[in-house]
């Protein structure tokens, strides 16, 4: 029988981003490419948090049919399953968490300290070969790795939340990250459906959040100057810019609306408009005022929100733009999960990624 060596992957943190990548991670595994997840987090109750959390991030157990009763099968045998085969480890320290890692994967605190110290351990401990992922919301690698003996093992590897749903990740190099760390990320992430985008050099909350931000904050300065509400500002955004941004970014929209003349032409056109805009924009600052009556609104309006929902139809837009483009989006969160393949499986865990480490690493 062909029982394939699994993929070890240890996640250090099983916060909302930590078992999000856990059902990412879970999700992706086939017969070819087994994995072994293993999680480290020091919360007491790590074990029952699991279960009652990452029991929502995986898709439903392919191995036991619904009652009439019940339509909607529970994931939680698959955790069970997962947990007796040894597919799913908690470990008790993290020096055995990452002793056997082909992938570090970290998503603690966003505290430089706790970072800078949690990367000389996992070195100290984790086998020479193994890649060294953060997933920190705007620390640079250069900063985490400063104790490191090689801080060019460390690459920033951003989520845009949440991970088992969204396709993109950040890859941020630092300016010592090594070539064949960033080119074998890049690898394995493509290798599973995502789309790695690769910055060219370290900047504050990466890209997607700059960009979200930006939208953040004129968004409230509109409702903060009484242009609109809350509500009316989600309105605008669901029913214009957020079906054609998933199609097609910033620049090529623009660039598709100048006509013949792409984006040079939407300026010469309209750029006293744009400009108009960028010189009325808003100049609100976190503490200044205006969170009382935005938050106010937005808890008035929203509530508590259905992330379950939020997240279902997300993947359905993106299921139905990857159709219309021909490309098959998010591959590994939308299977059903294998506890079989899960628990695997001789090739190499790392022959994907080490066979492609002469990849050139670029934007996909």
């Amino acid at each position: 029988m062909d029982v394939r060596t699994p993929l070890n992957i240890t996640l250090i943190g099983a916060g909302t981003i930590g078992l999000s990548f856990a059902a990412l991670h879970l999700s992706t595994a086939t017969p070819s490419r087994p994995i072994r997840l293993t999680i480290h987090d020091p919360r007491p109750d790590l074990l029952a948090y699991i279960h009652a959390t990452l029991t929502f991030y995986l898709p439903p157990d392919p191995l036991s049919a619904a009652q009439p009763s019940d339509p909607t099968p529970s994931p939680r045998p698959v955790i069970d399953q997962l947990f007796a085969t040894n597919a799913l480890i908690l470990a008790p320290d993290l020096p055995t968490a990452v002793s056997t890692a082909d992938i570090v994967q970290e998503q603690g605190p966003e505290n430089l300290a706790f970072k800078i110290q949690t990367w000389k351990a996992v070195e100290e401990h984790a086998p020479a070969t193994a890649l060294f992922w953060s997933s920190t919301s705007g620390i640079p690698a250069s900063a985490q790795s400063q104790s490191m003996r090689d801080p060019g093992r460390l690459v920033v590897v951003h989520p845009y939340n949440p991970p088992h749903v969204m396709p993109l990740l950040e890859i941020v190099p630092s300016p010592t990250t090594a070539p064949e760390v960033v080119a074998r990320t890049v690898a394995f992430w493509r290798g599973v459906g995502r789309a790695p985008v690769v910055l060219r050099k370290e900047c504050t909350g990466f890209v997607a959040n700059r960009l979200a931000f930006a939208l953040l904050r004129e968004a409230i300065h509109l409702v903060q100057e009484g242009v609109a509400s809350v509500e009316d500002v989600d309105a605008v955004v669901q029913a214009s810019m957020g079906p054609r941004w998933a199609v097609a970014g910033p620049f090529k929209s623009y660039h598709a609306g100048g006509g013949g003349g792409g984006l040079r032409g939407f300026f010469e056109n309209i750029g006293g408009t744009v400009q108009g805009c960028w010189e009325d924009g808003g100049r609100v600052e976190v503490g200044g005022g205006w969170e009382e009556e935005v938050f106010r609104q937005t808890r008035e309006a929203y509530g508590v929100v259905d992330v379950g929902e939020r997240d279902r139809v997300t993947r359905r837009v993106l299921e139905v733009v990857g159709e219309g483009k021909g490309v098959r989006q998010g591959r590994g969160a939308d299977r059903k999960l294998s506890v079989g393949a899960a628990r695997g499986s001789s090739s190499g865990p790392m022959e994907m990624e080490r066979s492609s480490s002469s990849t050139t690493a670029q934007h996909p």
